[in-house]
């Protein structure tokens, strides 16, 4: 899975949104909000291949949190990333 080409993550008056840019997310009309712990994963994987393992993991190794909740949260994240349009 990666991050879709031409979304950037910002903070706005402290939050953490994602918005489209360029041609290619003309389409993308809102931006995505996301908690502090949702813009770390994004931080640390976008422009990379990655799993929902490899979540799991930074949620783990950043946090104190078991790994079965970690892996719950991680794919309630990917899974609404997808539906947005912003991962693939």
């Amino acid at each position: 899975m990666r991050i879709s080409d031409g979304f950037t993550l910002r903070t706005i008056c402290g939050e953490h949104v994602v918005i489209g840019e360029g041609l290619a997310q003309v389409n993308f009309n809102k931006m995505l909000s996301l908690n502090a712990t949702a813009a770390y994963l994004w931080e640390q994987v976008q422009g990379k291949d990655f799993t929902v393992e490899d979540l799991v993991t930074l949620l783990t190794d950043k946090y104190e949190v078991l790994a079965d909740q970690a892996r719950q949260d991680a794919l309630k994240l990917v899974q609404m990333w997808q539906e947005q349009g912003v991962a693939q």
